[in-house]
């Protein structure tokens, strides 16, 4: 049998690190970029086969490895507790570069413009967050909030803490947010109940609550879109 290759033991230009710098970024697979921030594989695997194998554990799927916590991803053979953290630094820097790029969309038009601000930030969460998007008569974003944060199943909203800050930000219409982790779309009773709600205190207070946003599965229902309202 022949005897296993390390990757210093590669034609160099099939190395990851030295494939980037000769060929570009763009010329990596997923598994030899992970490679990098792997750095070293072990006696039995190289780290682009490691990446390979992590990879395989979430069908290739991207956002569900940025959902891997650093206990998952020790649980592989060859990845330690530091090489853990790489990989959840660095796709959680990717999370935030993204949301950053969507952060220029300033004026909110449709569900889909909502959905593309929103789910940088809450589609890789194992746990639900309940968000509020404040808005200029112009419906140009005057802040967003996280108003709320629980478990997998659910989160305990105040409704006077929401209209306290739409008060504070001198905002005339509100967006309500959140994220399913099971990938459901569907709003449950509680989803309805907090929606009307909002909408009633809105009126009382001259705040016009424009949509609620389940996101999931990089999909979303929009309330407003589906007219209950």
């Amino acid at each position: 049998m022949p005897e296993k290759l390390n990757i210093t033991d590669w034609a160099i230009e099939d190395r990851p690190r030295e494939k980037l710098i000769a060929k570009g970024r763009q010329n990596l697979t997923d598994a030899e970029l992970i490679a990098i921030l792997i750095g070293s594989g072990s006696t039995e695997e190289t780290a682009v086969e490691l990446a390979k194998r992590i990879l395989n554990s979430v069908e290739n799927n991207l956002n569900a490895l940025g959902q891997l916590t650093v206990n998952n991803l020790i649980k592989f053979k060859g990845i330690g507790e530091a090489k853990a953290i790489s990989i959840v630094a660095a796709l959680e820097l990717g999370r935030r570069r993204k949301l950053s790029d969507v952060l220029e969309k300033k004026k909110i038009t449709s569900s889909q413009t909502i959905f593309e601000l929103m789910n940088p930030v809450l589609a890789d969460l194992p746990h639900e967050e309940f968000w509020v998007i404040f808005l200029n008569r112009n419906n140009k974003i005057v802040d967003k909030q996280r108003i709320g944060q629980g478990g997998i199943h659910g989160t305990t909203v105040d409704t006077r803490l929401i209209m306290k800050a739409a008060i504070e930000k001198l905002a005339t219409s509100i967006i309500l947010c959140h994220n399913h982790p099971s990938g459901s779309l569907k709003p449950s009773k509680a989803d309805k109940y907090l929606t009307k709600k909002m909408v009633e205190a809105g009126k009382i207070l001259d705040i016009t609550v424009l949509d609620h946003i389940i996101i999931g599965n990089e999909k979303y229902f929009s309330f407003n879109d589906n007219g209950l309202f």
